[in-house]
């Protein structure tokens, strides 16, 4: 797992109260319980975590745990 990742699963555990083991590329955020505030809190802590700046409209769409995460990485 790369290190990037790694900060990215434990933004989620600590926001959405998951298991890491269920922060796969391939979960969706509604298959973790996540609703849109969620969502939000994850983005907040992921722009913190990852000094990044992600804007409301870019978050249309992300409904995946790799749509959040390819999101993020795209700032980087």
């Amino acid at each position: 797992m790369s290190d990037n990742f790694e900060r990215f699963t434990n933004c989620a555990v600590d926001v959405l109260s998951v298991d890491a083991d269920q922060v796969v590329l391939d979960a969706t955020f509604e298959s973790l319980d996540a609703d849109s505030l969620d969502l939000v809190e994850l983005v907040m802590a992921l722009e913190e975590e990852f000094d990044v700046n992600v804007e409301e409209e870019e978050l249309d769409g992300v409904l995946t745990v790799r749509a959040a995460y390819d999101l993020i990485l795209s700032k980087l």
